[in-house]
């Protein structure tokens, strides 16, 4: 009777810290990233009344007799399940699909998390907000290139970051020019360039008909000479189709020199010989124009955005976009090995492995949903089973207990 009533308290321990685990659970179903957990139970210590006997001399052999003593707390087991991915379109709000975890800085040590709920702050950091602890990755150069042999660290963002100016190298004609143009009627047409500070240029073209299927052309600016100075000369097959297209003196490009500037020169992209894909010469009305031009100015970063590979990419007033820097993502052979810290927050154990740090765009199977959040992997329906026969659990060890008391007392009744 006495091993009852301690089994049956044992019971009642096991059933609580039970209770414990699905009340965390339950609780926590609206926390982003929260992976649940869940009890295993094992049979306790147990003691052996009688051996087994092995059988001889025509006697059959006999089992042990044993009497168990209770139950006991086998394994609190971490659930990492996929949580739900719930999309939020805030920018820096960013959910894993996959096994990784992000990893944050808090100075000394590193700790890792599944929620992705990310804000930055003044120094241009991205941090969690209810910690600041900074998420780790790797940080771009100037040009947005990133080295294989960047060590990962604090993902940052230089808020004055600018996006360089490019020169103008190539521009790129299409459209028609009528073919029943007059002799001496003309077409223009202008485009904006820019030298290697950024500053802005308008290149004139002007077409003339010269005869049929022939035009020459001339290019000026008001703000940078252009050389080499003359006529270029455009020419057309009897289709209509581009026969040939030359520029002044037979030199290979236009030269701008701005009074600021380096002399940058300008190749100007006409077409397929024989195509259409550039200059035609039908008896159309004239509507060729300058479609488009690689060159921009400098521009300011305007806004920060993460795309499905982890890159931080930056927007810029001029209309370049380049990664700023790469989320690292850490992966642990036993993630149950992991230990709360709180504040959805894990740190490494001994038991856990040391983490793996990588990048999705190194090949790995992880993926980044931006503009979402992961949701717990509670499942509030199986909780709330799991509840109901914790509680019967607990009802029926304390009935163990009970019984046990009542029968106790009867022994002591017996001398009365």
């Amino acid at each position: 009777m006495i091993r009852a009533l301690f089994a049956g308290l044992s019971g009642l321990r096991s059933h609580q810290i039970d209770m414990d685990v699905i009340g965390n659970n339950i609780a926590n179903v609206n926390t982003v990233g929260f992976k649940s957990s869940r009890v295993t139970f094992q049979e306790g210590f147990v003691q052996l009344l009688e051996k087994a006997a092995r059988s001889k001399d025509g006697i059959g052999g006999r089992n042990p007799m044993q009497i168990g003593t209770g139950v006991g707390i086998a394994s609190i087991d971490q659930l990492y399940t996929q949580g739900s991915i719930e999309g939020t379109g805030q920018p820096l709000d960013l959910a894993i699909q996959g096994d990784g975890m992000f990893a944050l800085r808090n100075g000394e040590q590193t700790v890792y998390t599944r929620a992705g709920n990310f804000q930055m702050d003044a120094d241009g950091r991205i941090v969690s907000p209810s910690t600041g602890y900074v998420l780790q990755g790797i940080n771009a150069d100037s040009a947005g290139q990133f080295s294989g042999a960047s060590a990962v660290g604090d993902v940052q963002i230089q808020l004055g970051v600018k996006a360089p100016a490019q020169e103008t190298g190539n521009i790129s004609v299409t459209g028609n020019l009528d073919a029943s143009t007059a002799v001496g009627g003309s077409h223009s047409m202008s485009i904006s360039v820019y030298d290697s500070l950024g500053a802005r240029h308008s290149l004139q073209i002007l077409f003339t008909n010269t005869g049929p299927g022939a035009w020459s052309w001339t290019a000026s600016c008001d703000s940078a000479p252009v050389t080499p100075s003359g006529d270029g000369t455009v020419t057309f097959n009897p289709d209509g189709t581009l026969a040939s297209f030359g520029y002044p003196g037979g030199a290979a490009g236009l030269t701008l020199t701005p009074p600021n500037g380096s002399p940058f020169t300008v190749a100007i992209n006409s077409g397929t010989v024989g195509g259409v894909d550039g200059l035609s010469g039908f008896a159309t009305a004239s509507n060729a124009v300058v479609s488009k031009q690689d060159g921009f100015e400098a521009g300011d970063l305007v806004s920060v955005s993460v795309d499905s590979n982890g890159t931080v990419n930056g927007a810029f007033s001029n209309g370049v976009s380049r990664p700023l820097a790469q989320v690292a993502l850490a992966t642990f052979f036993n993630p149950g090995g992991l230990t709360r810290s709180g504040d959805n927050m894990y740190v490494e154990s001994s038991n856990s492995g040391l983490p793996v740090m990588s990048t999705t765009r190194e090949g790995n199977a992880l993926k980044i949903t931006p503009g979402a959040l992961e949701g717990s992997n509670v499942d509030i329906t199986q909780e709330f089973s799991n509840m109901i026969v914790a509680q019967r659990g607990f009802q029926a060890n304390a009935q163990v207990i009970k019984t046990a008391d009542e029968m106790l007392n009867e022994i002591v009744n017996l001398r009365r």
